[in-house]
């Protein structure tokens, strides 16, 4: 790629950044939003207590990122760079954002609002989403086979459109499961008949 090359820095306090390729870089208290990171790449990076909304994500490159208290409202995860994409999130506002159509296996979102994001035709296998809130979140067609929803709030999951083989989820969220048929349940009742 064009740009330059920066390895185990520490950038903090900034609101741009020159084009290049960052490795094993800590991002701290930036304030990026609407920044243009086109064919940026991050390997190894830590963003902490940054503010990155409704950033230009085309084929920019996220390997291995780690966020950390970030606001990130509105990033179109799906123009990034889909090989290799990988990422956690930790205590993340991550609203209205778009994951359509990544394969992100294994991807950590702990903590995180995740109200109306689309995760559509997503492959999330192995994914956890604890301590999430999910509300109008959007799983069409997503792969979520093994994934653990079991401290993850307010989500509306179809079993019928999307994959769900080996998803935990606790009793409290059968609603988000259960919810399109209309069935009265009993706490009580249910988990005598399931466990």
């Amino acid at each position: 790629m064009q740009g330059l090359y920066f390895q185990d820095q520490v950038f903090s306090n900034l609101n741009h950044l020159k084009l290049g390729e960052y490795e094993s870089c800590k991002f701290i208290n930036c304030d990026f939003s609407e920044f243009d990171f086109s064919k940026f790449e991050f390997m190894d990076c830590s963003f902490i207590n940054c503010n990155l909304s409704l950033i230009s994500s085309y084929k920019t490159l996220f390997r291995d990122a780690n966020f950390v208290e970030c606001k990130m409202l509105g990033i179109h995860f799906n123009d990034c760079q889909n090989v290799g994409l990988s990422f956690r999130f930790t205590n993340c506002l991550l609203n209205h954002s778009i994951f359509y159509n990544l394969k992100i296996r294994k991807t950590i979102f702990n903590s995180c609002q995740l109200q109306e994001c689309d995760f559509s035709e997503c492959d999330l296998k192995d994914s956890s989403f604890q301590s999430c809130e999910l509300f109008n979140a959007q799983f069409d067609k997503t792969n979520l086979e093994a994934c653990d929803f079991r401290n993850a709030i307010n989500y509306t999951i179809d079993p019928e459109i999307n994959k769900i083989k080996n998803a935990k989820f606790s009793l409290n969220g059968l609603e988000g499961l259960l919810g399109k048929y209309q069935i009265q349940m009993n706490n009580e009742i249910v988990s005598h008949q399931i466990f």
